[in-house]
């Protein structure tokens, strides 16, 4: 704290796509407690700080820093590490700080691959010299530096040590609130922090849990994508043949998506005690899907499976659309 007493408040914003620095404003009117209590340090979406204000500061001095994004390049990384270096308590703040999210899903193919797709093969880019980034660039005036493009997403806990993590993509309000009041108390009035490692606002059961659509024995025959089937209300989605991550992934949303008629896509990431979230779904699927007969040999259950399973457009994308770089494949192998 400084002079008056004020816990100092950072937030950062690395590989994502600004969602969660805007979800930090749907607080509301509590964002005048947050100024009130805190004093923001280092913020530079919202606030007119530079790297070196923070290089400047004593170890330590940023009481509650927020750290969105995945780590997809070198300043990602160098901040991580400068940002822990700093801040009493570092949060990885959203599903690509947290697993990876959607940016890890590049993980799937390879930098090469990616620059030659972006840069060389796009019918949108205007590159006659076919030039590729380069991290270091002689110009007239010296050497131009820009951030190495990594080979693989990581999340942060993946290269520092997090305190907390706070799910969601992005998180949503009241977690936020909830989680800076817990922090806020601490800081303030000596009250006791939620044991290290902790994934707070969001809860340890399914997301299955909180939703109201009855739930069957179904058995589905094939999956529909979103545009494909209006959902019967009151169903359950799965059941409907709408892929829907809510058996595999944490609650705390308040099933926002499936009760809208969309499939829980996964961003408050896997229960507790699940050490890969798509494994787990697959899983779920398998169990619903409906195949089989007494008179059909192993052969002719596996053609039907398959039969079903082609219905599920892009299943790797979709059990692992936000924890790609948290799962047991953290990245596929690519062949040279």
């Amino acid at each position: 704290m400084n002079e008056n007493g004020k816990p100092k408040f950072g937030m950062y914003w690395a590989s994502s796509c600004g969602g969660c620095e805007i979800s930090v404003l749907n607080i509301g009117e509590h964002i005048l407690t947050v100024d009130e209590v805190f004093d923001v340090v280092f913020w530079p979406v919202a606030t007119d700080f530079k790297y070196e204000d923070v290089r400047g500061y004593p170890d330590g001095y940023i009481d509650l820093c927020l750290f969105n994004g995945a780590i997809r390049n070198s300043e990602n990384e160098e901040m991580a590490h400068l940002l822990r270096q700093k801040s009493k308590v570092l949060v990885a703040f959203g599903s690509c700080a947290y697993e990876g999210c959607i940016p890890a899903l590049a993980n799937f193919t390879s930098r090469e691959a990616i620059f030659q797709t972006v840069y060389l093969d796009s019918p949108s880019v205007d590159n006659p010299g076919r030039v590729i980034p380069q991290p270091v660039t002689a110009v007239p005036e010296g050497q131009l530096h820009i951030p190495e493009f990594y080979n693989t997403v990581k999340s942060l806990d993946q290269v520092v040590d997090v305190d907390y993590t706070i799910p969601g993509c992005p998180p949503e309000p009241h977690q936020i609130w909830a989680v800076l009041q817990v922090v806020v108390a601490a800081l303030t009035q000596g009250a006791e922090l939620p044991p290290k490692g902790s994934i707070i606002g969001a809860k340890e059961t399914a997301v299955c849990d909180e939703c109201l659509h009855p739930k069957s024995e179904k058995k589905i025959f094939r999956f529909y994508r979103p545009y494909e089937k209006v959902p019967e209300p009151g169903v359950c989605l799965l059941e409907q043949g709408i892929v829907c991550m809510g058996p595999a992934t944490r609650g705390g949303c308040g099933a926002l998506c499936p009760q809208v008629g969309m499939g829980c896509r996964g961003c408050y990431g896997p229960l507790g005690g699940v050490a890969d979230q798509g494994a787990r779904m697959l899983s779920a699927v398998a169990s619903v899907i409906g195949v089989g007969e007494p008179e059909m040999d192993e052969r002719m259950l596996e053609r039907e499976f398959e039969t079903v399973m082609d219905t599920l457009v892009d299943p790797a994308g979709t059990f692992y659309r936000f924890s790609m770089a948290h799962s047991l494949l953290k990245r596929a192998k690519i062949k040279d």
